[in-house]
């Protein structure tokens, strides 16, 4: 019997004591109240609670699209809550990958230059950059649809689309804000089956905010955010 205690794989995100409060109306509002959360590499965990309940705002704490917070943020070791101006976004863009409930393609791209971009803007070569495009759509059913533009694209084609954009740049954690909230159940289920099989796939963590029961069950593991806090 081995004396050697078991590797425990540092988390991907490590969110300790996270703090945001607003005012309004002369009346401070508090939305997280000390958010505790640590993600492991490749887990996709579903951060469950009612439309109001401050998901979207943890997000943009993860996502490091905010400031004022209170609290620490780790992402992939490093701590980015003391991280400003272009170290943030350094970190944002090799180690985050976003999806949100609309699209918000570029509409003037066709779907492969949507999923391009994002990684020329990191160094990709063209060439490479549209090799992992072609990959990426093709494995959600896109591979009939590479010169299509969002306007030509079904609702839930083009959410398609968002998620190979997100995943271009091979994030090491992605951020869902209620990524099948604006299609029907039959298309988010698909949608959502095929998110779920790339980012695991690819290796990836992910935080996926949701208001629907069925839908976070068929994740790995549910956290439900109540009264600012997770439980």
């Amino acid at each position: 019997m081995s004396d050697t205690a078991p590797i425990v794989a540092q988390p991907i995100v490590a969110l300790r004591g996270l703090k945001r409060s607003f005012e309004q109306g002369g009346e401070r509002i508090e939305v997280l109240r000390g958010v505790d959360l640590a993600i492991a590499p490749g887990e996709i965990v579903a951060l469950l609670g009612p439309s109001g309940s401050g998901k979207s705002t943890l997000l943009q704490a993860v996502g490091l699209l905010e400031g004022g917070f209170e609290g620490a943020i780790s992402i992939a070791g490093t701590a980015a809550e003391a991280l400003a101006g272009d170290a943030r976004t350094k970190l944002r863009r090799e180690h985050l990958g976003f999806v949100y409930q609309f699209h918000h393609l570029l509409p003037d791209f066709d779907a492969r230059e949507n999923v391009v971009m994002p990684q020329m803007i990191l160094g990709t070569p063209r060439t490479d950059a549209e090799a992992r495009a072609d990959s990426l759509l093709s494995s959600l059913g896109l591979g009939h649809r590479l010169t299509h533009r969002p306007s030509q694209l079904s609702g839930g084609e083009q959410q398609r689309v968002a998620v190979a954009r997100a995943l271009a740049n091979r994030p090491t954690l992605v951020l869902a804000d209620e990524p099948t909230g604006n299609l029907d159940e039959h298309t988010a289920d698909a949608v959502l089956a095929q998110f779920l099989a790339l980012v695991r796939g690819e290796g990836s963590a992910a935080l996926v905010a949701t208001h629907n029961e069925r839908l976070a069950a068929k994740m790995d593991r549910v956290v439900r955010l109540k009264e600012g806090v997770l439980i």
